[in-house]
């Protein structure tokens, strides 16, 4: 099992920025893959971001070039920095992790971007 708890969501201002963080937890060794989803209002989950072991991280098209995936070095702690946000990034960010037969969920963390 792993546990995955998101934090560092809130209301920003268009073009500011925010830090995302996921702090996971139990048989950590077992994660093949971790990144992040997005959940807009009205729209169905979208993963945004991933890291795949020493892989070069995969972003959405739509942040591409504005948002960044970290891992720290012993990979218990996830980041998501969000640079120039826009309004449609609002919505709830959930951290996810992958092994090889499960998918772990962090209970998800709402990002609103508005003036």
């Amino acid at each position: 099992q792993v546990q995955l708890v998101e934090s560092g969501g809130g209301l920003v201002q268009p073009g500011g920025s925010l830090r995302l963080s996921c702090t996971a937890s139990g048989n950590t060794v077992t994660i093949i893959n971790i990144g992040w989803y997005r959940q807009a209002p009205g729209k169905q989950r979208e993963e945004i971001a991933m890291i795949r072991g020493s892989s070069r991280p995969t972003y959405e098209d739509s942040v591409k070039g504005r948002f960044a995936i970290s891992r720290d070095t012993d990979g218990d702690k996830l980041y998501l920095q969000m640079d120039s946000v826009k309004p449609e990034d609002t919505g709830v960010y959930y951290c996810y992790a992958r092994s090889r037969l499960y998918t772990y969920w962090g209970q998800g963390t709402q990002v609103t971007v508005s003036s």
